[in-house]
């Protein structure tokens, strides 16, 4: 963008010939030149985006982007102290856009960025690494899919469990039916999640945070230190629960294990609040029930407030059940079968290291090949499996069950449910109809 208040998105045409640009400079400079990168979003998990870039060859990490001067500055100072050198630092994420030495940015904003960052990204001719959920709500997923195909842009979703390759096996296994038929999976997120309090009086925003920034897409609110820099996970305006949290890496494992790339014809989902009498909107327990007749498949899903027992192993994980047994996968790099009637029979067990930093690489892979179809995690399961929470946030709260037709992204005769598709978008920040 050529000017940092330019409230539109930018044009077809300028988009199409940034992404001719690009991918001829791929072209001419060929595999081993260096790919440039800017993180967008560095106060939690950014630094993880910073050091799964940091660790991939051939990528230097240019520019580091956050709306708080304070947080930029903290992570500026220990990115050079541990790596030699200091990127350049921007507040503003159109800024870095307007850069013609970034090839590439990681997205790791609140919730409520990341599809229109990720779009942005796409029309500016710079493939993305978006971390989850890649979106806020369906309409948005919908719109990142298109931007990504319109612009060539190669996307990936961060959900590394797609780049472990014990996981990997273990998805192997379930498609040459070690447990059998499978008919189900059920997703777990038992995370402690404390009470956040109460806010008593209005608080100010510091003068080193543009919050107005910070709100982007979300309408705008008074500033509270109840939502910065983590707490906005539990506000329907910026976050979307546990189930659009952590839950994420699960919905993805579900749909991924069962083979499944369509959301769902059926949803309900019940739970609440019942232990912490706080700010948060979102509820602390969520049962949600997915329902796929054509494939006959279902997922459950389950958020708890403590970090209780675990099943089969898992208390962040995910369960698979066949006709012959049943498959755990307790973690982002471990996993285990159990055959027969009694489940006392172990099958394949698998374990690897910590696969982040092979999602990094697999993405770096794909946009110096230009080539989508490598991608571990692709735009499209992105939109799917944040869908997935999505549908199970808004059955909650509607408080019914609801019937979905996954061809048209719309509920059947609700438009109550349907207007929590999407939501009422705050100027400059809006995601259009049209990408």
């Amino acid at each position: 963008m050529s000017e940092l208040n330019r409230r539109t998105f930018l044009s077809a045409a300028a988009g199409t010939v940034a992404t001719a640009s690009l991918a001829g400079r791929a072209s001419a400079e060929g595999p081993n030149d260096t790919v440039r990168a800017a993180v967008l979003g560095v106060n939690s998990r950014g630094k993880a985006h910073i050091e799964g870039f940091t660790g991939t060859k051939g990528v230097k990490v240019a520019v580091l982007c956050d709306p708080d001067q304070s947080v930029l500055n903290e992570r500026l100072n220990e990115f050079e102290k541990k790596h030699g050198y200091r990127p350049d630092a921007e507040t503003d994420l159109r800024k870095v856009y307007d850069r013609k030495d970034v090839d590439v940015v990681s997205v790791a904003t609140p919730n409520h960025w990341h599809a229109l960052a990720t779009i942005w990204a796409c029309q500016a001719g710079k493939d993305v690494y978006v971390e989850k959920p890649g979106s806020h709500n369906i309409f948005e997923g919908r719109k990142m899919v298109e931007a990504a195909k319109k612009y060539g842009r190669i996307v990936q979703h961060g959900v590394q469990l797609r780049s472990s390759e014990a996981i990997q096996e273990a998805v192997d296994h379930l498609r040459k039916g070690v447990i059998g038929k499978v008919y189900m999976a059920r997703g777990l997120v038992y995370r402690d999640r404390a009470s956040i309090g109460q806010a008593k009086d209005p608080d100010s925003a510091p003068t080193t945070l543009n919050w107005d920034l910070w709100q982007g897409p979300a309408q705008e609110r008074a500033f509270s230190k109840r939502i910065v820099h983590y707490n906005w996970h539990w506000h329907w305006n910026y976050g979307n629960g546990d189930v659009g949290n952590q839950g994420v890496h699960e919905t993805d494992m579900c749909l991924w294990g069962l083979g499944l790339e369509t959301l769902p014809s059926s949803i309900v989902a019940m739970g609440g609040k019942f232990l912490w009498d706080d700010d948060k909107e979102t509820p602390e327990l969520l049962s949600s029930s997915y329902m796929f007749p054509e494939q006959n498949q279902m997922i459950e899903f389950e958020v708890r407030p403590w970090a209780t027992n675990t099943e089969g192993g898992a208390g962040v994980g995910n369960i698979f059940y066949g006709s012959d047994g049943y498959l755990v996968v307790k973690n982002y790099s471990t996993y285990e079968t159990f055959l027969g009637r009694t489940g006392k029979e172990p099958g394949p067990k698998g374990k690897d290291g910590d696969p982040v930093g092979k999602h990094f690489a697999n993405f770096i892979a794909a946009v110096r090949s230009r080539d989508p179809k490598i991608l571990h995690g692709p735009v499209e399961t992105a939109h799917i499996s944040s869908g997935l929470a999505h549908l199970g946030n808004i059955a909650y709260r509607v408080g019914r069950r609801l019937n979905f037709d996954p061809v048209t992204e719309k509920f059947i005769g609700d438009s109550e449910a349907d207007a929590l598709l999407t939501r009422n978008y705050r100027q400059p920040y809006v995601v259009p109809d049209q990408v």
